[in-house]
Formats: structure tokens, sequence, C-alpha cells
């Protein structure tokens, strides 16, 4: 017997004398030498163990006729030496470094073999192969059978668990699978992933191929894709290429691209809303209702909308998979609700759908931006902020330009509301490069109208102008829906109200009482517009801009309505008036402070007769109230940021700047900030650097 393995309480030496120049020989090369004449059969033993056969059997069919004719020892015996030489463990599996050495040194051929046969055994048997049909492939195996297990598993998780999927997929390319058979799952598994980049590529060189295996979900995930591009006019291309005849169950998704897009009539072409769903699945029924949801929003009764996608996202919730889709029905069913002025409606609809994991991963920072949108509307600034930030850390990738848009004018919306003028002029800094990396399309609307308005306060509006004008283009294409329209044309009242232009302001108010027969929120957001023009007019009736603020406050708008109320009480002529409507502005928007609420009376009462001890100059030459407006000059507002701050107007706070200005004596702009330091004194001091008292 071998003097190597004769002994069985000696191990096989994995090591020998250096080489002549001083290094040691390789392990495989060591365990070649080794293992060979009476150990030859412990090597063929080990190896095939390391290929990944089991004991007691079946074994490689070639060592299995050994045993039978005799040439060697019984399987008992090898087994007993393999362990005797501390190659072999007691569970059967072979020592980490015998088994990389053994498959080190074996020729690629007689492994791949081994492999194969390996593969015919567990076939034969009806056993999956498991995590071993990964190995195989990642070490190289080409078998058609390896493959087909790995499309198999990748399928199976392909709408639970799409990155996984993506590994499963690439492991069958390895192992041989058809690149242009699963071009589609894998795309969509990409996409689902987040990584859209490879997800294009995929789905480019399956369209591009001559009949397209598989092309209607390659459609759905393109037209997803470019969704998320914010580019949905592509998507609905997509669509159109794809035809009618080939659509089949995508049809409502054909149609909530067309009409995102503005292209009703191609939609309708594509969609039947009355038409059954595909199948009597839960999926096929959430489909067929997104569909029907999103044309009954164009319609005169557009609340219908609403509920439809609400059960479309519940069902969707049920089902339990990600599909590829240009917007999720939560997404819509949240649109509508914010269209409708329910955001609370919105909130909940998000919270649900994230929760039940709709729409994937991919879709989570949707529901979470929306849901942020919801807050902001509410006046929940920091639940907002909060989400928007879980919404951009909730997948390993950036946000897509769609999502990065919302992100970025809900930025925008938050620095506006509160107030924050060097946080806004770094976020609209944001929203432009965002606004160039996508499109005007039905469901980005809330954000243009933001940023119409901050564009305005900011004289930017040249900025946003060409969007605006392809939105209004399109809501003329779909008929200007009035439950799409309205939150527009009320962002049109504010912008013109901000620049003074009552020639802008008058289409929107007409379109708002237009739509008033259509929308509750038209009725009330026309109500405000009237109330609004009243105030700068300075003819306004205070029951009625109180009535009008509360309002809003009733369609989700709090802090509109608390704004309305501000600036009417800053220019109310009786105390009592003021008063009524700055207990109205805090009681919608409680979170702002008293000083901003009170100096806003203060200083319109001002204005007239002393109302009391407040109004009356102290020592340092200024009442309380002017001190409030001194204190926002020294920090250096605008007659525009200080108006923003307290709830008046810029030609208010102009009018305030007035009188201190000649209170004080000061000649210019540098004389009067001098003279502010010197009234003010320690007490602005105190105020502006609270650390050195």
């Amino acid at each position: 017997m071998d003097g190597h393995l004769q002994r069985a309480e000696r191990p096989i030496p994995l090591h020998t004398t250096p080489d002549h120049q001083g290094n040691p020989p390789h392990a495989a090369e060591l365990m070649a030498k080794q293992l060979k004449g009476a150990n030859a059969a412990v090597r063929e033993l080990l190896l095939a163990l390391s290929v990944g056969f089991a004991l007691p059997g079946p074994l490689p069919a070639g060592l299995q006729n050994k045993f039978i004719s005799g040439t060697v020892e019984d399987l008992d015996s090898l087994v007993d030496r393999a362990e005797a030489a501390g190659l072999l463990r007691p569970d059967g599996t072979v020592v980490g470094t015998a088994q990389h050495a053994l498959l080190s040194a074996a020729p690629t051929a007689k492994v791949q073999a081994l492999q194969r046969e390996l593969v015919t055994v567990f076939s034969s048997a009806g056993q999956p192969l498991g995590n071993l049909a990964r190995e195989l492939a990642r070490g190289g195996l080409a078998d058609p059978r390896v493959a087909a297990e790995l499309e198999q598993a990748a399928d199976a998780v392909l709408e639970n668990d799409p990155r996984l999927a993506s590994q499963l997929y690439e492991e069958a390319l390895l192992a041989g699978a058809d690149p242009l058979a699963t071009a589609a799952r894998r795309a969509q598994a990409a996409a689902g992933d987040g990584d859209l980049d490879a997800a294009a590529r995929i789905i480019d060189a399956l369209l591009v191929s001559q009949d397209p295996p598989d092309v209607r979900r390659g459609a759905d995930v393109a037209a997803s894709v470019w969704a998320q591009r914010g580019m949905l006019a592509r998507g609905g291309d997509v669509y159109s290429w794809l035809g009618p005849g080939r659509v089949g169950p995508s049809a409502p998704l054909a149609a909530v691209a067309m009409i995102g897009a503005g292209d009703r009539a191609a939609a309708e072409s594509f969609f039947q809303p009355d038409a059954p769903a595909a199948s009597p699945t839960l999926l096929a029924a959430a489909l067929v209702q997104t569909g029907q949801g999103i044309l009954a929003s164009l319609g005169d009764k557009p609340q219908q909308g609403i509920s439809i996608l609400i059960h479309a996202s519940d069902m969707l919730n049920a089902a339990g998979t990600a599909l590829p889709l240009p917007e999720t029905p939560a997404a819509l069913a949240a649109l509508l609700a914010l269209h409708s002025g329910e955001p609370h409606l919105a909130e909940t609809v998000c919270r649900a759908a994230a929760a039940a994991g709709q729409g994937g991963d991919a879709a989570q920072p949707r529901l979470l931006l929306l849901q942020a949108w919801a807050a902001m509307m509410q006046d929940k600034l920091e639940d907002a902020r909060l989400a928007a930030t879980e919404a951009a850390k909730a997948n390993h990738w950036p946000l897509v330009p769609r999502d990065e848009f919302m992100c970025a004018a809900l930025e925008v919306g938050i620095a506006r509301r509160n107030g924050d003028v060097p946080e806004l002029l770094r976020a609209w800094e944001r929203a432009r490069e965002a606004m160039l990396h996508t499109s005007v399309d039905l469901y980005n609307l809330l954000p243009w109208g933001e940023l119409l308005i901050a564009a305005a306060r900011l004289r930017e509006t040249r900025r946003v102008a060409q969007y605006l004008e392809d939105a209004w283009k399109l809501l003329g294409r779909l008929g200007s829906p009035a439950l799409w329209a309205v939150p527009l044309h009320w962002s049109g009242v504010q912008a013109a109200l901000l620049n003074e232009s009552p020639a802008d302001l008058a289409p929107h108010a007409t379109a708002l009482a237009r739509a008033s027969a259509h929308s509750q929120l038209a009725a009330v957001l026309a109500t405000a517009g009237k109330a609004w023009v009243s105030v700068l007019a300075g003819r306004f009736r205070t029951a009625d801009v109180e009535g009008a603020a509360r309002l809003l406050g009733a369609v989700g708008m709090p802090w509109e309505g608390a704004r309305l109320a501000g600036h009417a009480a800053a220019r109310a002529d009786e105390r009592r008036d003021m008063m009524r409507l700055l207990a109205c502005a805090r009681d919608l928007h409680p979170q702002s402070s008293a000083a901003g609420t009170s100096g806003a009376a203060e200083a319109q009462a001002g204005s007239g007769a002393d109302a009391g001890k407040g109004n009356q100059p102290d020592a340092s030459g200024l009442s309380e109230r002017e001190k409030e407006v001194a204190r926002l000059v020294l920090e250096g507002k605008t007659y525009r940021e200080i108006g923003e701050a307290i709830y008046i107007s810029p030609r208010t706070a102009e009018h305030h700047i007035a009188r201190i200005r000649r209170r004080l004596g000061a000649e210019n702009r540098s004389d009067l900030l001098a003279r502010l330091r010197l009234a003010l004194g320690v007490e602005h001091s105190q105020q502006l650097n609270p650390q050195q008292e």
C-alpha cells in the first residue's frame, strides 16, 4: 500500500520541500503527486465529492463500475482512508483546501463531465439542483438543464425580489440560457431593482429584434422606465408601436400612459373600460380598474375615479405582485385626492400601498413623496420633510428623474411655507436642475404649480413659462378636465397676485368659477380668489375673508387659508376685525409664531389711531410693531419677504418702513440701517447673537 496512506492515523501531508527558488509548491501540485497509485481511487472519490456528488451515492458511473468489477476496494474502505488522511470530514464533505486543490488540478473537461453527470443524477431522481445550479453556472458549466432551473427560480421571485431575480437570470445566461428569450424578464428585474439604465439596454436589444418574444412584457417595462425618467409620452409611444392587437391585458396600462401624455383618443382605442378583465384574478381586475379610474377622472364626475382607483390599489396590495407600471393605482388615487383637496385621503392610500410593497421597491420613493406632498398641504411641514428624506433613502439607487423633480418641488414648497428665503433659493436651484431632466405630463402638474408660484415670488417666471404653456396645452387636449386643471389654475391665481397682475389673474379666476359646477375644490378656490382680490384692493368684508380662509383649511390648504386671513388682518380698518382675522389665521396655522401673527396685526393697526399700549413708541422711538418690521429689515429681508413673514403685502411693508424712516429721520437706506441698529440696541444684538448673553 502507498506510503502516504498505509497508516490510518497519519493524514496525507500537504507540504514538502521548497523548490530551487525557495517557493513552496502549490497545494494542487502536491495533491496530484500524493494521490497516485493505490491512492488514485481515493482521489477519484474526493474529486466526485468536490464536484457535488454525495455519500453514500449515487456516485459517478465510472467509479461505481470499479466497485462492481473489484478493480478498487469497496466504498467504505476508501472513505475510511480519506477520513484517516484528514481529507474528508465525518459528514462526507471534502476539506476545503483539499477540495480547492483537487478542482484546480483536475482537467476542466473532466470536472465538467462529472458536473453534467451530477446534473443527470438529480434529473433522473426528479430532484431540483437548488443552490448547486448557481454554483455550477458560476463555475462555468454550460448546460441547458441548469439554465432552465435557474430561469424557473428567477421567474418565481421576479415580482417579489427583483434583485435576486436579476442575479439568477444572469447566472442562467452563464449556463447557456437564450438572451433574447429572457430579455423582457431580465429587463423587468433590472427595472424593479431600480437599475433603469440596465433595463433600458436590455429592452432596446429586445425591441429591435425581429419578432421579439414576450414583447408585451417588454413594452410594459419600457413604458415604466420612460415614466420614471420623466418622459411619460415616450411610454405612450411604445404602446402605440405595440398596437392594440398585441397589447392584451396591458391595455389599461397603455391608457394610463397615453392619458398622462394628453392623448385620450389613443387611450380609448386601446382600452375599452366596459370590457371584462382578461382573467378572473385580483391582478387583472386591479389593472382594469386602474384604467377605468383614470378615464373617470376626466369626466363630469371625477370623484368616481378616486373610489375606483382606491379599489384597484387595494386589490393590487392583496395580489402581492410588483409589475412594471407607468403609475401605480395608489399613486394615481393619491394624485386624484390631492387634486380634489383631500390630502389626508392621499396620505392614507399611499401609506397602505407602501406597507404592502405595491409596485415593488422601485415604486416606494414615489409613494413616500406623495405622502410628503399630502403632509405639506396639511401644513405638517416636518412630516413632509421626514417623508421626503425617507424617499431619498428608500433604495440603493438615486431618485429617478420623475421622483427627483417632485422631491425638488417639495423642498421649494416647504421653504416657501416656512418663509425661509435662503432655503427657498437653494431649493429653487435644485428644482431648476431637476426640471431640465423631465417633461410635463398629467401626473406632475402639482409640482409645476408649486414652481410657478415660487418663480413668481423670485421673479423667475421666465424659467417655467414654456413648461406651463405645455401643461395648458396638455390639459386642453384632454378637454380641460376640472379635477386636473383646478389646482394649476389656483397656482396661476397665486402667481398673478404675487406679480400684482390682474390681467394674468382674470382667466384663472374665470376658469375656477366655471369649474365650480363640477368641483367643490374649484368652488372653494374661486371664493378664495375673490377674497384675495378684495383684500389687495382694500375693499373686503371680514366675514367673507374669514369664510374663504376656513374653506381653504377644509380642503386641505390651511397654510393658504392662514395666509389669506393674515393679509386681511394687516389691512383691517377696525381692531375687532383685525383680531378676528388673526384668530382665524392662528386656528388654521398654529405652527406660526405669536410674534409673526401679532406683528402682522400690529403693523397694520399702527396706520390708524393708537390702538393700545403696544402701538406706543418707547425710548427707541419705535413701537413694538415697528420693531418687528425693523428686525426683519436688519436681517436683510426685502419688502416681499417681510410681507411673507408677517402676513402683509409687500406694499404694506414698504409703507411701514417709510414711516419708520420718517420717525427716525433717516435720509437713505444705509442711514436707516445705522439708526435702526442704534434704536434697537442691545435687544437686537441679543436676538441675532443669543450666545453672547
